[in-house]
């Protein structure tokens, strides 16, 4: 467990090192806040259920951030309580204000992922890809402002996959128990 810690704080501080730039950082930071709260996501989500043909991508994202967070928020974050490494690893610094709860998992990872896989499985390819692109933007950015431990972020991004998943399967559950008018088709 001490050679993940350590592999954990050495990967941070590489980035700090090498991949930090003052030139970059109002983008990383401007990116890391649209996974604030789920804001992004959650809005994307609810504008997805205006039109028929994609309110299911609406309606499943909704319920797959809503597990993610039930999952990482609720539980994991308070069960495991890992310190953020911007206390522990020496010679970090942090770019974004302090965090008030516990750095594992990470739960911008986990919403970004959850709706991204969503919107990749029941939206048009473009969406999805271009929504797995920005989900992977915004986990890097965790590791780049200071917040968070690359495995933090990698058990996110997993949560995020089941919830996207769980989802997915409690939806078509719904449609097939009720109907599909229970839930619009895409």
């Amino acid at each position: 467990m001490d050679f993940l810690l350590q592999l954990d704080g050495n990967i941070l501080l590489a980035i700090q090192e090498f991949i930090r730039h003052d030139w970059m950082d109002s983008f990383w930071k401007f990116i890391t806040s649209l996974g604030d709260s789920g804001w992004f996501w959650l809005s994307v989500s609810f504008l997805l259920l205006i039109p028929r043909k994609t309110r299911k991508a609406g309606i499943t994202a909704i319920v797959a951030i809503a597990i993610g967070a039930l999952i990482t928020n609720v539980t994991l974050k308070n069960l495991v309580a890992r310190t953020r490494p911007y206390e522990v690893v020496q010679g970090l610094t942090l770019l974004i204000e302090r965090q008030h709860d516990f750095s594992f998992p990470s739960g911008h990872t986990c919403a970004s992922f959850a709706a991204a896989l969503v919107y990749y499985r029941l939206l048009p390819r473009f969406w999805g890809i271009a929504s797995i692109i920005l989900a992977a933007l915004i986990a890097f950015s965790r590791l780049y402002v200071g917040v968070h431990y690359p495995s933090d972020v990698l058990v996110g991004l997993l949560v995020g996959a089941f919830a996207a998943w769980a989802s997915i399967k409690i939806v078509e559950y719904i449609r097939s128990k009720w109907g599909r008018g229970a839930l619009s088709k895409r």
